[in-house]
């Protein structure tokens, strides 16, 4: 069996080609690594870029990848729809064919020390590689974004695990680490009022919200702590975002676990929370690869008498409205078609 490891690291630039195309030049120049995608987005002005290969030569175009956006991006400008911390955001190393989660573990944490060191950019591990509870979530540790990073440097609780804490005005901090196959997946809305997006988001994401009396304070339990109110969908992040290319508001999905709660399971849920608010859902779309096994199992539930897989994948699409946007080409999107 081939040892195969995916990453999928952020960038914060969704609008200069140039500088997208030069760090995906400087990944993909790496032997032993096939590129798979770059999926810019200029609302939330950051791009997803998507390779496989031997676990050595993904840390490496890893890292080509991460200094070639250190010389690029300036984070002092950036400005941007989505949460980011760094001009390289987030760098997560996910296991695909003959290595373990414990492997990606030691790749997320060889890559980091190697930022740290040969960058000068505070690096934060998360997920399965995170070095405390508290930073398992990337929320968390993005929580403040770029434009909080000096002061949360200086607080000792957030001291980087690589890297010193000495903020790096250009490059902001990078996050790491080892996760399970997450599928970024996003349902489009037939409305531009973000505040109905961001509703939905809280209605359906895990970690729902704060509970609020009247007056719009938030509740809280008879040891002071705040009250929350779960959400409807397990091991799902969302958030609101405006489309302005598209002029649409968007819930933004993570599905951390898509066999606890695979896209279709998301999309049924959106569609009916949008009901409330008197909006629809038009579709969705899927941003880097998704398991073949995830949009079999739409296809069923869209087509459960559908014969065969390309039957059922094409139900998928059409059930999820995957090409809303732009148009889907299933032999890109599917990470068993890239193997």
């Amino acid at each position: 069996m081939p040892r195969i490891v995916e990453c999928v690291p952020n960038f914060s630039e969704g609008r200069n080609i140039k500088i997208i195309n030069a760090i995906g030049g400087a990944i993909s120049s790496v032997g032993g690594v096939k590129f798979i995608s770059a999926e810019p987005d200029k609302d939330y002005n950051r791009t997803v870029v998507t390779f496989i290969g031997e676990p050595a030569a993904v840390v490496e175009a890893a890292f080509q990848g991460t200094k070639k956006a250190a010389e690029l991006v300036d984070m002092s400008t950036h400005k941007g729809g989505h949460p980011r911390i760094g001009a390289t955001d987030v760098v997560p190393f996910v296991p695909v064919s003959g290595v373990t989660m414990a492997d990606c573990v030691k790749l997320a944490q060889e890559f980091g020390r190697r930022v740290a060191e040969e960058l000068q950019i505070p690096v934060y591990l998360y997920e399965e590689a995170a070095s405390r509870p508290e930073r398992r979530n990337l929320a968390n540790v993005r929580k403040g974004e770029y434009e909080g990073l000096e002061e949360k440097l200086a607080d000792p609780a957030w001291t980087p695990d690589y890297g010193p804490a000495v903020f790096n005005r250009k490059s902001g901090a990078t996050v790491t680490g080892a996760r399970t196959f997450l599928i970024a997946y996003n349902v489009n809305l037939r409305t531009n009022d973000v505040k109905i997006a961001s509703e939905i988001a809280l209605r359906i994401r895990e970690s729902g919200r704060v509970k609020k009396d009247q007056k719009g304070n938030p509740v809280l339990d008879g040891k002071g702590k705040k009250i929350t109110i779960p959400g409807t969908l397990k091991a799902v992040k969302a958030m609101g975002v405006l489309l302005e290319a598209h002029d649409i508001a968007q819930v933004s999905i993570n599905l951390v676990d898509y066999n606890v709660t695979p896209p279709h399971v998301a999309f049924g849920e959106v569609r009916k929370e949008a009901g409330t608010l008197a909006t629809e859902v038009t579709g969705s779309e899927l941003v880097g690869l998704a398991p073949k096994e995830a949009l079999l199992m739409a296809g069923r539930h869209f087509a459960p008498d559908a014969a065969g897989d390309e039957m059922l994948l094409e139900a998928a699409v059409k059930g999820l409205g995957l090409d809303d946007l732009e148009p889907f080409d299933l032999r890109k999107k599917i990470i068993e078609y890239q193997l």
